[in-house]
């Protein structure tokens, strides 16, 4: 059966994929943020997972106000990155594992959780930068993807608690498929940040702090946070820390922290990061 080994946490930040893209890597603005990423591009060159499982949210590129599902799930071969009005990124397509996100849709629908299946879709910022941080600038990327975008564009966005409930059904779904895959969850955006109105720039790096703590030993503390209580303590965008817990909710009860980063600002955006271990 396939078998989830690893969890994967970091921020999104389109500008990081600008300084990657445009070889500003190493300059004083920069350099920092990318090395705080060395350690784990060297473990998952270890690690080398089969299909990683990454939760995103798109920034009106596949969906819009005028249609954005909570919860979908990518059912598709492939995935163009997206031109989000400078260009597509120079990063390559993205490989789908078809068979195995229409099992993972299948055992959610069943496990009550109501999923939109998307047979096409362009990936923006929130997917590509991950996948640019964990595995530099490759020709092929290095694993299968399978995209689940969530709505935290939109109000009302999902409670924290239903996306930590999410995060145990796709536990659930991913030991159900038959195939011997080392599979990642991966979840993305965050951490504190607000990029408009009269609290636009605010980080709150004791939130930070204590959110990358309590994700390992406290997940419980988390996913009963209220809308208002993230969006007040780190921010408006900040809600997309939702979608760190359904990384953390694939896990299982105990985890063990391998690594963590945390480094303010990279654009207006505190940039967190951790790798965590399910213990068996």
């Amino acid at each position: 059966m396939a078998t989830i080994s690893a969890g994967i946490a970091t921020s999104h930040v389109p500008a990081i994929g600008a300084a990657l893209d445009q070889n500003r890597t190493h300059e004083p603005d920069w350099a920092r943020l990318f090395a705080g990423y060395d350690w784990t591009r060297r473990w998952i060159a270890d690690e080398k997972p089969d299909v990683v499982l990454l939760v995103f949210n798109d920034h009106a590129t596949s969906f819009s106000p005028a249609l954005i599902p909570t919860f979908a799930i990518g059912c598709a071969d492939s995935y163009l990155p997206a031109d989000e009005g400078w260009g597509r990124r120079p990063v390559p397509v993205v490989e789908g594992h078809a068979e195995m996100a229409m099992h993972l849709a299948e055992s959610l629908i069943f496990d009550q959780f109501d999923m939109a299946i998307v047979q096409e879709m362009e990936v923006d910022h929130g997917l590509t930068v991950p996948l640019s941080l964990m595995f530099g600038q490759p020709t092929l990327w290095p694993v299968k993807v399978i995209p689940l975008a969530v709505n935290v564009v939109q109000y009302p966005p999902p409670l924290a608690r239903r996306c930590y409930a999410l995060g145990r059904a796709i536990a659930r779904a991913v030991a159900s498929y038959p195939q011997a895959l080392n599979v990642q969850v991966w979840g993305t955006g965050g951490m504190s940040h607000q990029l408009q109105g009269p609290r636009a720039g605010l980080i709150n790096k004791a939130f930070d702090t204590a959110f990358l703590d309590a994700l390992t030993r406290d997940p419980a503390h988390l996913e009963g946070l209220s809308h208002i209580e993230y969006l007040r303590e780190a921010g408006s965008e900040a809600i997309e820390l939702v979608m760190w817990l359904i990384m953390r909710g694939a896990l299982g009860e105990q985890v063990d922290e391998l690594y963590r980063f945390y480094h303010v600002p990279a654009s207006n955006t505190a940039v967190g990061h951790i790798v965590l271990r399910p213990r068996r």
